[in-house]
């Protein structure tokens, strides 16, 4: 399952035209979750779509339509809640630390993935 999610992710950001940079971001985000066993069968795909939501807002310079067209595909794609994904997102966050601003050596293997792959 986290595979496919994976997949989603990348399927969704290439459809929201995010650079790969942002993906590479949202799996990272998306493995320290895995890592500290916070993802189960009832929050896997919010965790996924937060991850991607917060890498998106981070690392690129979104206008206000599209993080709602965003909010939207990753509503549809991983059919959830709109209000569920925003109130996961703080989750997410705190999971996190704050520390979304990543070092380049945990980004880049999945970013040379990434574009090798396209």
């Amino acid at each position: 399952p986290v595979l496919s999610l994976k997949r989603e992710m990348r399927n969704l950001s290439e459809e929201c035209n995010l650079e790969p940079v942002t993906v590479s971001m949202a799996y990272v985000y998306f493995e320290k979750l895995v890592l500290q066993g916070k993802l189960n069968k009832q929050n896997r795909k919010l965790c996924a779509g937060a991850c991607v939501l917060l890498a998106a807002k981070i690392s690129s310079d979104l206008r206000k339509h599209e993080v709602k067209h965003l909010i939207d595909k990753l509503e549809e794609r991983f059919r959830f809640n709109r209000r569920d994904l925003i109130g996961f997102e703080f989750t997410v966050l705190v999971a996190l630390e704050l520390a979304l601003y990543l070092p380049e050596n945990q980004v880049l293997p999945h970013y040379r993935r990434l574009t090798q792959q396209s």
